[in-house]
């Protein structure tokens, strides 16, 4: 990174405001050490991501699962880390939709808009439902909802559109 001098020479950022951004930037671990091995291997991201989330249903158009808590995905605050929230939505969402295209052809995600409209505290579960709002022949929509067990409040809304590609054109 950057000295604060250097980059306040160049007028980008005053003393006190590299402090606060480097200190925020060293608080929430970025920069400031490397992966350890175990997690420096092609696809850890999703292992990670899956060893919080447990299929509990699915159907035709339907998939219901339960999201834990675990330290592991908490954010700075305590509380679930966002990018968990769309590591998931991303995929329980290709996941529903191939209940509907199987495999004739890959889902590859176009779009996605998530809603944090609450959070999930340390150890909640989570459930977690995905349905396809519409599916034609290119395009999947599919609308992600997580609710807290407990209580049933809904803590985050996610849409995702999809794009069907035949296997040949991977």
């Amino acid at each position: 990174m950057a000295s604060s001098k250097e980059l306040s020479r160049r007028g980008a950022i005053r003393e006190e405001e590299y402090k606060e951004a480097s200190g925020f930037m060293e608080r929430v671990g970025v920069g400031h050490e490397m992966l350890e091995a175990e997690y420096n291997v092609k696809d850890s991201f999703s292992k990670h991501v899956g060893g919080v989330v447990k299929v509990v249903s699915m159907e035709r158009g339907k998939i219901s699962c339960i999201l834990t808590v675990k330290p592991s995905i908490l954010n700075g605050h305590g509380i679930l880390f966002g990018g968990v929230v769309a590591a998931v939505a991303e995929r329980v969402a290709i996941g529903c939709g191939r209940t509907i295209h199987g495999e004739d052809g890959d889902l590859c995600l176009g779009e996605i808009s998530i809603s944090y409209l609450s959070s999930a505290p340390p150890n909640a579960e989570v459930v977690v439902d995905a349905s396809v709002v519409r599916s034609g022949k290119t395009l999947t929509v599919v609308a992600v909802n997580f609710r807290l067990k407990e209580s049933g409040r809904l803590a985050y809304v996610s849409r995702a559109t999809l794009h069907r590609m035949p296997l040949s054109n991977l």
